[in-house]
């Protein structure tokens, strides 16, 4: 059974529908037990970052997904999910569960195009990712492939070895990460068509290597 985590966030019941449209058996849950004995976590959401750390604090999932990305079990973050497992995020100032190494920026207020047009904040709708890596979870899907992104801040990783992808949108950011069993992508794979249930479907046949 893979778990998608429940921390209040929206967007989690996207993610339930399309891990069901692709045959594999997944709960929303907060519950502790279930997600001990899960086989796959999967961490989306669409939120803030400092209600989306007091809300896994308060339901202990910020401990929780500690360990179970100690005991290596593959880990999927999305989004919101993505950003609070760096060490610190502009949004609200806000400390995060410290499991990647770096800073969740926002935006600068002057961003623009290469042909100068004025570029909007959040950054919404289709973007070129471009793979840096034959990471199994992005295996099959195209080197630059077009997925659908909605958020005002982006990841900066210290470590620039856990850039699994990069995303241009007035400035170069890092869009997916990677280490050990953990994946992240700043994009929505459940909103991104055939491709983004490509790399769902890589993630739920995934064992957690870098290779497997």
């Amino acid at each position: 059974m893979i778990a998608i985590l429940d921390y209040r966030a929206g967007n989690l019941t996207s993610v339930e529908r399309a891990l069901r449209h692709l045959g594999f058996p997944c709960e929303i849950t907060h519950s502790h037990e279930k997600i001990k004995n899960a086989e796959r976590i999967i961490f989306p959401g669409v939120g803030a970052a400092g209600r989306s750390m007091a809300d896994l604090r308060e339901l202990g999932l910020d401990t929780l997904l500690h360990e179970r990305l100690h005991a290596g079990i593959p880990v999927l973050g999305i989004c919101v999910g993505l950003q609070v497992l760096f060490d610190h995020s502009e949004e609200n100032d806000t400390p995060c569960l410290g499991i990647v190494p770096g800073t969740i920026r926002l935006f600068p207020r002057d961003l623009h195009a290469p042909n100068g047009e004025r570029l909007k904040v959040p950054h919404m709708g289709w973007n070129e990712v471009t793979f840096a890596s034959d990471h199994p979870v992005f295996r099959n899907i195209p080197p630059r492939a077009e997925l659908y992104f909605v958020h005002s801040y982006y990841p900066e990783p210290s470590n620039p070895a856990h850039i699994a992808g990069r995303t241009d949108y007035g400035i170069t950011f890092a869009s997916a990460v990677a280490d050990r069993n953990l994946v992240a992508v700043q994009f929505h794979p459940e909103k991104s068509g055939p491709l983004g249930l490509r790399i769902l479907e890589n993630f739920c046949g995934w064992r957690g290597g870098s290779r497997e």
